[in-house]
């Protein structure tokens, strides 16, 4: 068994743990389609991911004219609806993801996630992928201010006993949120980074999660 620092590891979730950009993809250009805007081509797509849904929103109108002549409320209701009953689609694990979080378990950690994403979609989610009780905590929008607030890192350790607890994500959002609740943070470089990776302002970098445990162990 691995010996690792922290006895709490958590993670967000798209970007970080999943790779949900074709399913946040197709629900905003869906969005777009009924605001009678031009479609977000795939790879622009990571460009529009990280802070919540309703930026994710924001940022795509904004790259296809503006928000001034539609109805936001009306349309991101339209995104939610498309994207709950198309959630898992094309959603999956980064590679290593589910060895490394057996690994994990194996050493003993208890794993959370900490989400902007709203947490009746978190939930959804989690059911569709067939993970419904593999986290030992699981955080999405609506209790607490979004990250990068620390609120829900706090609560993330202290609904799980307390410990020593670092924090994995892909964007500034996510290392933001760390730094603010005092918890040592990894980036991953594969995920919807709103920098260069290195810029992050992360205490490590891993670009597969074969890397994980090592770096958590440097730590």
């Amino acid at each position: 068994m691995t010996t690792l620092p922290f006895s709490i590891v958590g993670f967000d979730l798209d970007g970080t743990l999943f790779d949900t950009s074709g399913d946040l993809g197709a629900a905003v250009n869906h969005a777009l389609k009924l605001a009678g805007r031009p479609e977000v081509p795939g790879e622009a797509v990571y460009g529009l991911i990280g802070g919540g849904s309703r930026l994710m929103l924001r940022r795509a109108l904004a790259l296809t004219g503006g928000d001034e002549d539609v109805d936001f409320d009306g349309l991101y209701a339209e995104l939610l609806a498309f994207y709950e009953a198309n959630i898992a689609v094309h959603t999956r694990h980064y590679p290593g993801g589910e060895a490394m979080l057996d690994a994990l378990d194996a050493a003993g950690v208890r794993i959370a996630i900490v989400t902007n994403k709203p947490q009746h979609l978190t939930d959804r989610l989690l059911d569709e992928l067939g993970l419904t009780g593999r986290f030992a905590c699981v955080i999405g929008a609506g209790t607490f201010p979004l990250k990068p607030a620390p609120d829900a890192l706090h609560a993330m350790v202290e609904r799980l006993g307390g410990g020593r607890a670092a924090f994995v994500g892909d964007t500034t959002f996510d290392t933001g949120a760390a730094r603010a609740a005092g918890l040592p943070s990894v980036a991953v470089s594969f995920g919807f980074c709103d920098l260069p990776p290195a810029e992050l302002g992360a205490d490590r970098v891993i670009g597969h999660y074969d890397e994980l445990l090592p770096a958590l162990t440097s730590l």
